[in-house]
């Protein structure tokens, strides 16, 4: 079984849906992880204060042949055709260990490709 790493990046407030999203579209779970970001267009600032909404990122594990759909449903969720709603991307995962919990989910969702 081929797995891929898919990261996501998104506004706080939308991180439950988005990942909600991600799990019915086969993910088996999410590590989420409070973040801070920086790009184009910078935070604004009130009397020294920044002004920036929060955002979280969440990575999760998932098999290969369910990437696209799952990060078609995090793009879908998270409006991300719309500036300031996240990002996306996935990577090939070389090799894991420790999934036994989620194994049998996976190779159900891999089978459903074949």
């Amino acid at each position: 079984m081929k797995f891929n790493l898919v990261f996501t990046i998104c506004p706080a407030d939308k991180t439950e849906e988005v990942v909600d999203a991600a799990k019915a579209a086969g993910a088996t779970g999410a590590t989420i992880i409070h973040v801070r970001g920086t790009g184009s267009n910078e935070a604004k600032t009130f009397f020294g204060l920044t002004l920036d909404k929060p955002q979280e990122a969440f990575i999760t594990l998932v098999e290969k042949r369910t990437c696209q759909k799952i990060m078609k449903a995090i793009y879908d969720a998270g409006e991300m055709r719309h500036p300031g709603n996240g990002i996306s991307f996935s990577m090939p995962i070389e090799s894991v260990v420790g999934l036994e919990s989620q194994l049998t989910t996976l190779k159900k969702e891999a089978e459903e490709y074949l």
